[in-house]
């Protein structure tokens, strides 16, 4: 999972099709230049059983405003490495007082970080 969050923070489309399992891989995967990944946060991934696993993640990202990006993704291992299927996500934007924490990681407040 943290490598397919880098790939998206870098706009790494051969790695991101390369791990995406064939049968849900869409046909054509563009770079999105105008978003910047800012944070990952894992919130559970459990042992995998079975060739298959789950990871729970929360990405925050800078596109006009700040926004998180919440999913279950589901993974299965197949020939030797890991291929994500598909996740439930859920968008929101995020609506950040001055004196919050930065959704960026630093831990300083929004206003002495991000705010602009």
């Amino acid at each position: 999972m943290r490598s397919r969050y880098t790939a998206f923070a870098l706009d790494l489309v051969d790695y991101l099709r390369a791990t995406w399992h064939p049968s849900t891989r869409p046909q054509t995967l563009a770079p999105d230049p105008s978003t910047q990944w800012k944070r990952l946060s894992i919130e559970n991934a459990p042992k995998p059983e079975g060739g298959r696993g789950t990871v729970h993640f929360t990405a925050y990202f800078f596109e006009g405003g700040w926004h998180a990006l919440e999913e279950v993704s589901r993974f299965v291992f197949e020939a030797g490495r890991w291929y994500y299927l598909d996740g439930e996500p859920r968008l929101a934007r995020l609506k950040l007082g001055r004196n919050e924490r930065c959704p960026c990681g630093s831990h300083r407040k929004f206003k002495a970080c991000c705010s602009g």
